[in-house]
């Protein structure tokens, strides 16, 4: 049996933040703590993003990491209460959506936050309760501002996932003008995320067509546009296309990840530093030959609708046309050649392997790997 549900309401087009200060009404937050990061505040973005709310009250925490961690959730979680907030909006890329997400739960949830972690069993804990979150994503990648999770390092040093429907924003708005400054590094990064999105939805174990439509059409928009986006900031038709991707993908990821996002969970658990767009942009390559050995793979044939979304000619049955058209896309992007290029060293492989298998995206890929697969997958991606 497959359960399909796509429950959130988003509006995506140039200007779409306009919208903010009904959707606060709609919700009846009266008094919204904004969680940004230093980053999106100094570009101006913020101020840009808030302009609708017109002197409204309301709180800032602009203090997000690039990797959110449980400490900075409690910290905008005390923001929260010391504010007297009635409820969120998440300015920023996935990190800032998943701080908000935490601190969805931290304000109105007592206990440690790894409670909560899906592989601990704490997604049934999270209750309808949560503080309402409106996403407004100032970047196109993870698709956080439509997905049910969160990835947080908590205060043992593992980057766990928290997922729970109550836990999805009760609206996002897409505002392509509001990712016009994106760096392009950032823009190929982000991108190279949705298309991972994209891809490991597609290929992910269990029955799920409307996502599996949704997944081909993200990587279609997103394999076409990223290249446009990340030369040009100011286009906004390819803008509007890579949101859609990203948004696309992040439906899709409902049904499920993989291996790609096991490692790089695991590795960026283990060095916050990392970006985790760029980790999976060079896992990629290594994780879908592994996954063509996969039966449902094989028998629906996914490596050749993929090849089709992405304007290839075809794909053999090992995935070599599609893990070298990504392989060439990263250069062409100008993302690092490996993850040896990003300060990786082989000393890591023991604990990534370790965190990888107890991912809860490991449950989901289509194959199921082993501690040797995993080794060869990061060494060939190194």
């Amino acid at each position: 049996m497959a359960r399909i549900l796509y429950l959130t309401q988003i509006d995506i087009d140039p200007g779409v933040v306009r919208l903010l200060p009904q959707e606060c009404e709609r919700l009846g937050i009266a008094r919204p703590l904004v969680v940004t990061d230093a980053g999106v505040r100094a570009a101006g973005v913020l101020d840009l993003a808030l302009t609708p709310l017109q002197g409204r009250p309301h709180a800032v925490f602009d203090q997000t990491p690039g990797n959110p961690t449980e400490s900075a959730v409690r910290a905008a979680a005390a923001a929260y209460r010391r504010e007297g907030c009635d409820g969120l909006i998440a300015v920023g890329g996935g990190s800032s959506i998943d701080l908000a997400k935490g601190v969805a739960i931290a304000a109105t949830h007592e206990g440690p936050l790894v409670t909560y972690a899906t592989i601990e069993g704490g997604s049934p804990k999270i209750g309808a309760h949560v503080a309402p979150l409106i996403a407004v994503p100032t970047t196109a990648g993870t698709g956080s501002e439509v997905a049910r999770g969160a990835i947080l390092i908590v205060e043992d040093g593992r980057k766990l996932g928290f997922h729970s429907w109550h836990l999805m924003p009760k609206a996002a708005l897409l505002d392509p003008e509001l990712t016009v400054g994106l760096p392009p590094m950032l823009t190929a990064a982000t991108g190279m995320d949705a298309i991972a999105h994209c891809i490991e939805a597609f290929l992910a174990a269990g029955p799920n067509p409307p996502a599996d439509g949704i997944a081909l059409d993200g990587l279609t928009r997103g394999w076409a546009h990223i290249e446009r986006a990340t030369r040009d900031g100011r286009d906004l038709e390819a803008r509007w296309h890579m949101m859609s991707a990203s948004m696309q993908g992040a439906l899709a990821f409902q049904k499920g990840l993989g291996c790609v996002h096991s490692l790089s969970h695991s590795l960026g658990g283990a060095n916050p530093r990392l970006h985790h767009g760029t980790l999976n942009a060079m896992f990629l390559p290594a994780v879908v030959r592994f996954n063509a050995a996969a039966e449902s793979v094989r028998a629906e044939r996914r490596l050749q609708r993929m090849a089709l979304a992405m304007g290839l000619p075809g794909c053999d049955a090992q995935g070599t046309e599609i893990a070298e058209a990504i392989q060439a896309m990263n250069a062409r992007l100008g993302l690092p050649t490996g993850l040896r290029a990003m300060g990786v060293t082989e000393s890591l492989f023991d604990r990534v392997i370790d965190g990888a298998l107890a991912d809860h995206c490991h449950k989901t890929n289509p194959r199921e790997a082993t501690r040797d697969d995993y080794r060869g997958m990061l060494s060939t991606s190194m």
